[in-house]
């Protein structure tokens, strides 16, 4: 009676046995996988996170700088990139009795058959500013700056011209780029016009606001002072689009 009994005992012991046995196999050759496959994925991210470093370099286009100044962060080429074509839309000014090509910042100067980057002599005009500029008042005088070159208004001249930098930059009031205005006119207004109206334009903006952005207060908190910068801005918008402008 005993016999069949142990026996059934016997064989259910091994039974058990056997299933841990496996169930332990199972366990190490997972974790063998799961630390494979960790590393796996740890080797994969970082020939990821190389190959982005990678990239990111490479999309620095090669004889190009990077313009930090006042938060530009802005690409331009280098004094000296050549290139064989000039941008389609540029712009020939003679100053000396020499001839520059001018587009979008970026002056050009002429070496053979091939353009040069250069640098613009003090005194030639600009018909417009580059796209990507800031503002920088300094005793009531507003320079524009753009790619290591400072412009300021001459209305006599009709145009911006390269000046030195200014002096005492460290009194320098900033213009917030994200409050920049960007006036497209809509009648085909000259650049003479457009100077005028800007001018009463903020003539008025001041008038309305009682904020002037060419002589801001130093007294005021930073917060306030954005504040009315604001408001002024908004004149501006106003006033311009009253005159035939299209104003972002």
């Amino acid at each position: 009676m005993d016999s069949p009994r142990s026996m059934k005992q016997l064989l259910l012991l091994l039974s058990l046995i056997g299933i841990m046995t496996s169930t332990a196999v199972a366990d190490r050759r997972y974790e063998r996988d799961e630390r494979h496959d960790n590393r796996r994925s740890f080797h994969s991210d970082r020939q990821f996170e190389r190959r982005d470093r990678i990239d990111r370099v490479e999309h620095i286009p090669e004889g190009y700088r990077l313009d930090k100044r006042y938060r530009s962060d802005r690409y331009y080429p280098r004094p000296g990139y050549r290139v064989n074509v000039l941008p389609s839309r540029h712009y020939i000014i003679r100053y000396h009795d020499r001839p520059y090509y001018y587009s979008s910042g970026i002056w050009y100067g002429r070496s053979g058959g091939l353009f040069v980057v250069t640098r613009p002599p003090f005194g030639v005009v600009a018909p417009l500013l580059p796209p990507f500029y800031t503002t920088l008042w300094l005793g009531g005088v507003a320079y524009y700056y753009a790619n290591d070159v400072y412009y300021t208004w001459q209305p006599e001249r009709n145009g911006y011209v390269v000046t030195n930098p200014p002096t005492n930059l460290s009194q320098e009031k900033l213009v917030p780029q994200t409050d920049k205005l960007f006036i497209y006119p809509k009648k085909s207004q000259s650049v003479q016009q457009q100077a005028n109206d800007k001018y009463e334009c903020h003539r008025w903006g001041v008038k309305q606001t009682g904020y002037d952005p060419s002589q801001p207060p130093d007294n005021l908190a930073q917060d306030i002072l954005a504040q009315k910068h604001m408001a002024y801005q908004n004149a501006m918008k106003a006033c311009l689009e009253g005159r035939g402008y299209s104003v972002e």
